[in-house]
């Protein structure tokens, strides 16, 4: 072998040595891509998506599905051929993975972290859609933060039924007049436990990271004779479906389908006014619902700029920012009659 030969072939070795070892080199990125939908008004495991109890049902029609994301798992890592192929599609996304698993956070940690999350938006929506249901309620307290203002005084279950000595009718009232304190201000409460209603008195604390913000150190939720249960498991994690829950318990407690048979699908985080919040991951979503069949898309406000260019043709992107608007966007869909928000350029 001369020279001139060693040195190619010893060259070639080398090259495809690194190639190899490049390709099998971990990237610090994570993938988005179109991820499963799952009919909010359908069926799973034989049991219904949404189960109500506690109050009358009305027949619904259609298809509401809530879209997901496809993320890289916390313990798998991408190769640079996996991450170039995703950079190559155009429903597909890279994020740097210190943005999506903080390296503070164990994989347990982020996986509790979005069942909490899928746990506070059921409750949220579960709120937002028995006020626009105008189905009766109290406000409850959900859960206690240790040491906090509330921490060995207020209970989860305890029914709110006055702050400050105005009654509350609605979830988000109570923090509100919390809010009304400044920081180390007397707050009352009368509560209902047991059976036996007590007055509780708190001595506001700060927010932390806002110092000038009053809390107490509580979360409220919903208590009713009308029993809402999700159905879905661990299965997906995260606040975005909100919005898909609550317009699904909507459809279900007031008469007439809301849909009249039309397939839509939708994100976006939901709080107990109503109020639409954005999410993450739009244009997967979008993708994943256009590939489901569906033909209408519920866009939250702030994501209709990335939506518009999901790349996505024939499905209609409705803008909405409030439940009302939502629930007022499918009955003018439903009757072709009336404004219906388009996300536009």
């Amino acid at each position: 072998m001369t020279r001139r030969t060693a040195t190619l072939v010893t060259s070639i070795v080398v090259l495809v040595i690194s190639l190899g070892l490049l390709t099998a080199f971990p990237v610090p990125f994570v993938s988005f891509s179109p991820g499963p939908v799952k009919d909010t008004l359908g069926t799973t495991k034989n049991k219904p998506v949404i189960e109500i109890t506690g109050h009358e049902t009305f027949p619904t029609t259609g298809q509401l599905d809530l879209t997901t994301v496809s993320v890289t798992s916390p313990d798998r890592e991408l190769t640079l051929p996996q991450a170039m192929r995703n950079w190559l599609d155009p429903h597909h996304d890279l994020f740097p993975r210190d943005i999506i698993y903080p390296p503070d956070q164990s994989a347990d940690e982020v996986e509790q972290q979005n069942t909490a999350e899928m746990t506070g938006s059921q409750d949220s929506a579960i709120a937002a859609a028995l006020q626009a249901a105008k189905v009766p309620f109290h406000a409850k307290v959900s859960t206690v933060a240790k040491d906090t203002p509330a921490d060995g005084k207020l209970k989860a279950g305890d029914i709110v039924l006055a702050v400050d000595g105005q009654a509350v009718t609605q979830v988000p009232q109570v923090g509100d007049l919390v809010r009304e304190h400044k920081v180390g201000e007397n707050v009352t409460f009368l509560i209902r436990r047991g059976g036996t209603e007590q007055t509780v008195q708190l001595k506001t604390a700060a927010t932390p990271g806002e110092a000038t913000r009053p809390m107490v150190g509580i979360s409220i939720g919903v208590d009713s004779p009308v029993k809402v249960t999700v159905n879905l498991g661990q299965d997906i994690g995260g606040p975005s479906a909100g919005t898909a829950f609550a317009l699904a318990i909507y459809d279900k407690l007031t008469p007439g389908p809301l849909l009249d048979g039309k397939h839509v699908a939708g994100t976006g985080t939901i709080d107990a006014l109503g109020q639409v919040g954005a999410i993450g991951g739009i244009q997967q979503k979008i993708a994943g619902a256009k590939n489901d069949g569906a033909t209408v898309f519920l866009v939250p406000g702030p994501n209709c700029a990335a939506a518009l260019h999901a790349g996505v043709k024939d499905i209609r992107l409705v803008k909405i920012t409030t439940l009302s608007e939502a629930i007022s966007a499918l009955t003018a869909l439903a009757s072709g009659k009336g404004d219906v928000p388009a996300c536009t350029p």
